[in-house]
C-alpha cells in the first residue's frame, strides 16, 4: 500500500524537519512525503533548505508553497491533492514524530478491510493524549478517550473503536473510500475541530473509523499556536477558534442540538476560564462563541496572520 504523508507547516521547520526524520525510520517504506508551508515565501524557503529532497530509504520529500494561509484544512486538502494515485493519505502534525512501526500499524489495520480511516495513540512522555476522540455535541464538546492513560498499559482496540466517533487529525490515515465518501476537509474552519466534522459526516454517511493500538506517534502539543500553554497564558488564536468550531460541528453535524449546546458550551467555557480568573483569555472564548452562534464562517484579518500548528 503507498502512503502519502502529508504535513501542514507554519514557519516551523525544525518541527517539520524533526517529524520527517522520525519518519525515515519507518519500518513500512511505501510512502512518500508532501509538506505544504503556509507561512509565505520567505518559511517556504528556509523549509526547502531544511529539508533533504529524499530519504535515505529513497522515499521522495517534496515541499509546496500555499498561496497564502490556507489554514490546517486547507493545507490537508492540499496535500491530498499533490499526491492523487496513492492508496491511502496519512495526516501528521508537524509537531509529531511517529515511531518505526506507526505507519506499518494503522496500513495493516486499513488493510483489514473493516474500516476507512484509521488512528492510533498520540503520547508525550510516557502520558497519553488520545487514542481517539467521542464527541458530546449537547455540550458542543470532544472527550479524548484514553487521556492521562500510562502508555505502558494496554489498550483494547475494540473498547476504543466502540467508543470513537473521530480520529485527530494530528495522525489520521484515510484510505481512497473515506475521501472519494467523505470528501475534503472544510477549510471554513481554518483550524481545530475540522477533523471532528471531517469524521463525524464520514459516519454519517457509513463509513467507518478504526484504531491501531501499536500507531505511536509523539505528539508536542500545540507548539506552533501556543495552545498548549496554561489558560492563563494561551493566546487568543486557538481560544477564539476553538470554541467557534465546536459549535460549527453542531450545526454542520446536528442543528437542532444548537441551542442545547450553545448553552452549555457557555457554561462550561466560563467555569473553565473563571475558575483559574482567566478574564482576558474568557473574552476571546466568548467572541468564538457568539461567532459560532451566529455562523459566521471564515477567519477574521486578525486571526488570518495566526499559525496553523495544532
Amino acid at each position: 500500500m503507498h502512503v502519502s504523508v502529508g504535513i501542514v507547516g507554519f514557519r516551523n521547520a525544525d518541527d517539520v524537519v524533526a517529524c520527517i526524520t522520525a519518519l525515515a525510520a519507518s519500518s513500512h517504506r511505501d510512502f512518500d512525503v508532501v509538506v505544504v508551508e503556509n507561512g509565505g515565501a520567505a518559511a517556504h524557503a528556509a523549509l526547502v533548505a531544511a529539508v533533504p529532497a529524499m530519504l535515505p530509504g529513497g522515499q521522495p520529500v517534496r515541499v509546496l508553497l500555499a498561496p497564502g494561509n490556507l489554514g490546517f484544512a486547507g493545507g490537508v486538502n492540499a496535500c491530498h491533492a499533490a499526491a492523487p494515485d496513492a492508496d491511502a493519505w496519512w495526516t501528521l502534525n508537524p509537531d509529531t514524530q511517529p515511531e518505526p512501526p506507526a505507519l506499518a500499524a494503522l496500513v495493516a489495520r486499513l488493510a483489514q478491510g473493516d474500516c476507512d480511516a484509521v488512528g492510533g495513540t498520540l503520547h508525550d512522555r510516557g502520558v497519553v493524549q488520545t487514542d481517539g476522540g467521542r464527541w458530546r455535541g449537547w455540550a458542543a464538546r470532544a472527550v479524548s478517550l484514553g487521556r492521562g492513560r500510562r502508555l505502558s498499559t494496554p489498550v483494547a482496540r475494540a473498547a476504543v473503536e466502540a467508543r470513537m466517533s473521530y480520529i485527530s487529525g494530528a495522525s489520521l490515515l484515510a484510505g481512497r473510500r473515506f475521501l472519494q465518501v467523505a470528501g475534503p476537509m472544510r477549510e471554513d474552519y481554518f483550524l481545530y475541530a475540522e477533523e471532528v466534522e471531517w469524521c463525524l459526516r464520514a459516519t454519517a454517511r457509513g463509513l467507518r473509523l478504526g484504531f491501531a493500538p501499536d500507531a505511536r506517534v509523539r505528539h508536542g502539543q500545540g507548539s506552533t499556536t501556543g495552545s498548549a500553554e496554561t489558560v492563563g497564558r494561551r493566546p487568543r488564536l486557538p481560544i477564539w477558534l476553538d470554541e467557534r468550531n465546536k459549535l460549527l460541528v453542531v450545526r454542520d453535524t446536528a442543528p437542532a442540538l444548537l441551542p442545547v449546546a450553545a448553552a452549555a458550551a457557555l457554561g462550561l467555557t466560563f467555569l473553565r476560564f473563571g475558575r483559574r480568573r482567566a478574564w482576558r483569555q474568557w473574552r476571546w472564548a466568548l467572541g468564538g462563541w457568539a461567532a459560532g452562534v451566529a455562523n459566521r464562517r471564515g477567519v477574521p484579518e486578525w486571526l488570518a496572520a495566526g499559525s496553523t500548528g495544532s
